[in-house]
Formats: C-alpha cells, sequence, structure tokens
C-alpha cells in the first residue's frame, strides 16, 4: 500500500505580529502562536480530519506543539516530540541554542504529548544551511523505515523543505507559507509531492511566506 507524509508547518506566531515581544520575552527564539496562528492551526486539523494520519510527529518548539495540538485534537492522535524536525538553529538568527520549555511542562498545557517517545534526531548549534537541509532528509527517512502507516510531521519552514526534498529528491522549490500542507506519497518505489504548500484550508490573506 501506498504510504502518505504528510507536512506542515506551523501556524502563526506571536512575534510576527507583536516584534517587540521578543525584546522581554523570558524565552526569546521559542514564540507561542498569535491569535490567528490558533486559528490557522484548527482549520489545518479540520483539513486532515478525514485522512489516515496514524502519527503525528512535531517540533519542540512551542509554536510547533501549539499547532500539532490543535491537529491532534481533531484527529484524536498523541504527538510524538521529534527534535529531527527542529527550527533552523541559524547563529544568524540565534546567539545560542534556543531555550524551550521541557517536555514534561510542555505536557501539563498539552496531554496529547506521548512523552515515551525518543528523537531520532538531535541538531547541535549552530548550523549551517546545508545542515538543517542534511538533519531534516535524515528525520524523515529515519521516521518512514520505522512507521509505515501515514504519518504528519510539523514543523519550520526549512524542516519543511528538507524533509520534502529529503523524500522526492533533488531541490524542488517548496511553497512554505505559515500553516501549508505538503502531501508526498510513496507510488511504485518512488515519492511524489501532490501538494506543496497548499493553503486552501485557510481563510483568505491569512497566509504569508515568513521565515
Amino acid at each position: 500500500m501506498a504510504q502518505t507524509v504528510w507536512i506542515a508547518r506551523h501556524g502563526n506566531r506571536l512575534d510576527f505580529v507583536y516584534p517587540d515581544w521578543f525584546n522581554t520575552a523570558q524565552r526569546r527564539y521559542d514564540p507561542p502562536l498569535s491569535e490567528d496562528g490558533f486559528l490557522q492551526a484548527q482549520a489545518l486539523g479540520q483539513r486532515l480530519q478525514k485522512e489516515a494520519i496514524a502519527h503525528i510527529f512535531a517540533s519542540p518548539f512551542l509554536r510547533t506543539v501549539q499547532t500539532a495540538h490543535a491537529v491532534a485534537e481533531c484527529l484524536n492522535l498523541p504527538i510524538k516530540l521529534e527534535s529531527g524536525l527542529s527550527e533552523w538553529l541559524n547563529p544568524h538568527w540565534m546567539t545560542e541554542m534556543p531555550e524551550r520549555l521541557l517536555p514534561e511542562v510542555l505536557a501539563q498545557q498539552y496531554p496529547r504529548l506521548d512523552l515515551s517517545y525518543t528523537s531520532c534526531v538531535i541538531p547541535q548549534y549552530p548550523e549551517t544551511e546545508n545542515e538543517v537541509m542534511e538533519r531534516s532528509a535524515v528525520t524523515v527517512h529515519q521516521l518512514v523505515q520505522k512507521y509505515s502507516e501515514d504519518i504528519l510531521l510539523v514543523g519550520h519552514a526549512a524542516s519543511v523543505v528538507g524533509t520534502t526534498q529529503g523524500l522526492v529528491g533533488g531541490q524542488p522549490f517548496v511553497n512554505t507559507a505559515l500553516c501549508c500542507l505538503v502531501k508526498v506519497v510513496h507510488k511504485n518505489g518512488n515519492w511524489e509531492m501532490e501538494l506543496n504548500g497548499d493553503t486552501t484550508h485557510l481563510a483568505p490573506q491569512s497566509a504569508s511566506f515568513w521565515a
């Protein structure tokens, strides 16, 4: 049977809406979703509700956990935190390894987190662009080897590109709008991209190409 890998980017983030948030935030590189970001995440969950997704994997950053949790509520599934899907640890964006909430703390607010899961890949700060692409590709290949069912990956712009290109090969353009959806299907021994950053599930004007 064909396997489908769904790949989504997180919804809009608070510091995109209120840039000054960064100046006083306790965890500056780990913003939550904005109000419209939560709405985008809910719309993504509704879009995927009828799909045969068996496992949800999410980057451990707060905005991706919040996006994945909205989807998991619609699909009635747990969430596996996969560090290999993390944000690009770019030293030009971040002066240090970004501080994040511990999984045990996240699980108090987002009870669908599966704390028994162990990440396939642990990224190291700092990363080059080539390194984040390679890290994302290795992650998705390990996941499809371990899980034969349809899966959903919730990540960031860089990990959406890296996981997609890691499956289909080459360097095709990948649309990474906020809360977009990529669909990659395994057919006849090859991975084919059937949706490229689709945002038709979102309200008009709610998608963006922010990094």
